[in-house]
């Protein structure tokens, strides 16, 4: 099996654990419902996917994660098993924006992707297609990301990507493009409240 392409796909930015291992046409997922325990549950799954699909690490050529937005825990916990992975077997990472990735289940031209961000706010980002974007993903009032959907468009609303989607995009696309780091859109948060920070406590 060496001379065949399997990726490898994670996403753990929403509540749940999806993984997925594509290999040529053949796709083996594997998607469990999680608010919390992913770090615990992940590299367990994996292994049971790895062995259900007939393949080992060794097999891996490429891994894909998704970025965010999402949950901080997360996308931490999502980056970090990528990473580790791509380090220790020497291959190369795909990091893919969340929003795009959840453009990817979209059936028809153009989508919009708007997910409800909290505090009467929505992370927003109009494709032209699934997986074309035609502006960067933005945090807005959620009446001002309403009015921004393009007319006709497909609303994509929930947080679950179609992991399948993302194994297949991530696939053919190219890494240079795709860093593997978190897209957290609301990065100015913690700025002006920095001085009641209260120091992490390591676990």
């Amino acid at each position: 099996m060496g001379l065949m392409s399997v990726l490898l796909a994670i996403d753990t930015a929403a509540p749940r654990l999806a993984l997925a291992v594509l290999a040529g046409d053949r796709v083996d997922t594997l998607v469990e419902d999680m608010a919390t325990g992913q770090a615990e549950r992940l590299f367990p799954a994996l292994d049971e996917l790895l062995v259900r699909s007939g393949f080992t690490y060794a097999d891996l050529t490429r891994i894909a994660v998704t970025t965010g937005p999402g949950s901080f825990t997360g996308l931490r916990i999502g980056l970090s098993a990528a990473r580790g992975l791509a380090l220790a077997l020497r291959l190369p990472v795909l990091g893919i924006p969340s929003l795009l990735a959840l453009s990817l289940s979209a059936g028809r031209d153009p989508v919009a992707v708007l997910l409800d961000a909290r505090r009467g706010e929505a992370y927003f980002q109009s494709f032209a297609g699934a997986g074309l974007p035609l502006r960067e993903a933005a945090l807005l009032p959620m009446t001002e990301a309403q009015a921004q959907v393009p007319p006709g468009a497909a609303t994509i609303t929930s947080p679950l990507v179609d992991i399948a989607a993302l194994a297949r995009f991530s696939a053919a696309a190219d890494p240079a493009r795709y860093p593997p780091e978190a897209a957290y859109v609301r990065d100015a948060d913690a700025k002006p409240q920095e001085k009641f920070r209260i120091p992490r406590v390591p676990a």
